[in-house]
């Protein structure tokens, strides 16, 4: 790897990039920023999030630009206000030192006359999102004939936001002869169409996918049910007492909910989504910077463009539906060369992404166990103690206050103040995780594969609901668990039929299942439950009677049917069909 020296930089900015921190360039910097300083050509670069695109664009931006003259003489596009605020931000750091510019951002969001002002007063470069430059261009406040260099950042997020038309349009109206730097996480066609109509045979340089993957960021996986993805996160929370993270989510509305949990449950958390007006993001972010909340909650397009430094962990509450999302997300933490985790949260039916990641990305992803209640109270007794014998100490101003402390501690022994202090710091921790489940019962090696969930070798229950009633397995599991208040760990395979179902329970809670969910009505029928043997299994039944649900012989629907046609077999089948007389 060169050093920035060697990369044609002039000594005012290399004095600048040091005072930033940097100290060797990234593969993506070590291959545009020459071509960028040294030719008048288009580029096409392939960069992720965080691997040092802004500086790769934003140093011979800064270094191209004339401060003398006052014209506007670059245009940024971006996806989003977070980033379009971030790339202003770094411009700026760039030109300290070299030549001081004015850089405008504008967005939306925010007041457009107020943005038209300090256009008017001049604007050297300036700092887009699409909708609002479009917005700005039909009221010709905006020039571009002096326009010598457009850079696209972000290029596939700003096509899947859908300005493909509003990109067209504005690089259709800006001067022949203009430079077009684009730089993308991915390639599609419609990327490539942008550069055949656009770009004069452009330069194209990408870094390999070991390259484009931070060597600083930990991935790890949990499989986790679905029911149980907010308490994994609180486990995690807990567990990671200096935990400073962005929670990503898939949706505005799981966004804001989650925050509201969290924040109900006494977590320093606030959310991050497009539903915001620019106050209270700016709010959030400023919050989320100054380090005045822990968490900060946001969907994958509400946090592009957001570089807070020291971000301990990046949490996946969701898995993104993209690959490259994943990338993006994980690319939060381990900045400027900084070491960071990432943890997603996964079903049993998302445990095939992870493959197709590790595919896609080079990226090698562990799997670890959820924190269980004890390791969680373990762990923070553990920081607790840690914190207490590296406390400073300032002996002279507690002095005076020393001598009534030791006065009402002077009947307790040693082990007795321990104890207590461990008690006063605790009580409310431990009486939480007093009986906690252990969340990595699903998905463990010793799973039957049929169903995920744990396999208890217990007793085996008939209850007359199933499909048709509404339930799905998580539906039925939450159902048995809140009537009868046992955990979900007692509960083992769940054979979920058309009219019926079986499910394993440890033998200890039989009777309380039985007790609490027999005779009960559940949707106007009335729940029948009942111990069945060993050796009567659900398969076999259910190929007697039929499937429980689907198509006919000609693929029209067909109702349940729970008595064949035929003679009636004796065994095992006189039993089911005793139970089901009366239903």
């Amino acid at each position: 790897m060169h050093s920035f020296e060697a990369l044609g930089i002039s000594g005012a900015m290399l004095e600048t990039i040091k005072k930033m921190g940097f100290e060797q360039p990234t593969p993506i910097q070590e291959k545009a920023i020459p071509i960028l300083l040294q030719e008048e050509r288009d580029m096409v670069a392939l960069a992720q999030t965080g691997t040092g695109k802004t500086a790769a664009f934003g140093i011979p931006l800064i270094e191209k630009c004339s401060a003398d003259f006052s014209g506007t003489q670059a245009l940024v596009l971006a996806p989003t206000r977070e980033l379009c605020l971030q790339i202003t931000a770094d411009l700026n750091r760039f030109s300290e030192g070299v030549n001081r510019f004015s850089v405008v951002p504008v967005y939306g969001g925010s007041s457009i006359s107020e943005q038209i002002k300090k256009i008017r007063r001049g604007a050297q470069i300036i700092v887009a999102t699409p909708g609002r430059l479009m917005d700005l261009m039909e009221r010709k406040a905006v020039h571009f004939e002096t326009i010598r260099i457009v850079v696209l950042d972000e290029a596939d997020e700003m096509l899947n936001m859908g300005f493909k038309e509003d990109i067209d349009h504005i690089l259709a109206s800006m001067p022949d002869e203009r430079r077009i730097w684009l730089f993308s996480a991915t390639m599609p066609s419609a990327i490539r169409k942008i550069a055949a109509a656009y770009m004069n045979n452009p330069e194209e340089v990408s870094v390999s996918h070991e390259q484009r993957t931070n060597e600083n960021i930990e991935h790890q996986y949990a499989i986790v049910e679905d029911r149980h993805r907010y308490e994994a996160l609180k486990r995690l929370v807990d567990f990671n007492t200096e935990m400073f993270a962005v929670i990503f989510c898939r949706t505005k509305i799981d966004t804001q909910k989650i925050a509201e949990q969290l924040m109900r449950d006494g977590y320093n958390a606030d959310a991050l989504h497009g539903d915001l007006t620019q106050q209270q993001r700016d709010r959030v972010m400023g919050s989320f910077r100054n380090k005045t909340l822990q968490m900060l909650v946001a969907t994958d397009v509400a946090a592009r463009g957001i570089d807070v430094s020291n971000i301990t962990h990046v949490i996946h509450l969701n898995m993104p539906d993209e690959i490259e999302f994943y990338t993006h997300r994980s690319g939060r933490t381990a900045r400027a060369g900084k070491k960071g985790i990432s943890i997603a949260l996964v079903g049993k039916r998302d445990t095939g992404k992870i493959k197709q990641i590790e595919k896609s990305t080079g990226i090698r992803m562990t799997r670890i166990n959820l924190p269980t209640g004890p390791e969680v109270c373990k762990q923070r007794l553990v920081k607790l103690v840690h914190r207490l014998r590296e406390v400073k100490v300032v002996e002279s101003e507690i002095q005076d206050l020393l001598p009534a402390v030791y006065e009402d501690l002077l009947p307790l022994s040693k082990e007795e103040i321990i104890m207590r202090f461990t008690s006063l710091e605790f009580n409310h921790l431990l009486d939480y995780y007093r009986g906690a489940p252990d969340l990595n019962a699903i998905g463990k090696s010793s799973d039957r594969d049929s169903g995920g969930e744990r396999f208890v070798t217990g007793d085996r229950l008939f209850i007359n609901l199933g499909k048709m009633d509404g339930l799905d397995k998580g539906k039925l599991l939450s159902l048995i668990c809140d009537r009868s208040g046992v955990q979900g760990h007692a509960i083992g395979k769940i054979d979920l039929k058309g009219a019926y179902s079986f499910f394993e329970v440890e033998p200890t809670h039989t009777a309380n299942v039985r007790e609490h969910l027999h005779g009960f009505e559940y949707r106007g029928r009335m729940v029948r439950i009942e111990l069945t043997g060993k050796n009567e299994e659900g398969p076999r039944k259910e190929k007697r009677y039929g499937k429980p649900s689907g198509s006919g012989r000609f693929g029209k629907p067909r109702a349940e049917r729970p008595f064949s046609k035929g003679k009636k077999k004796s065994g095992g089948d006189d039993w089911f069909s005793s139970k089901i007389k009366g239903w």
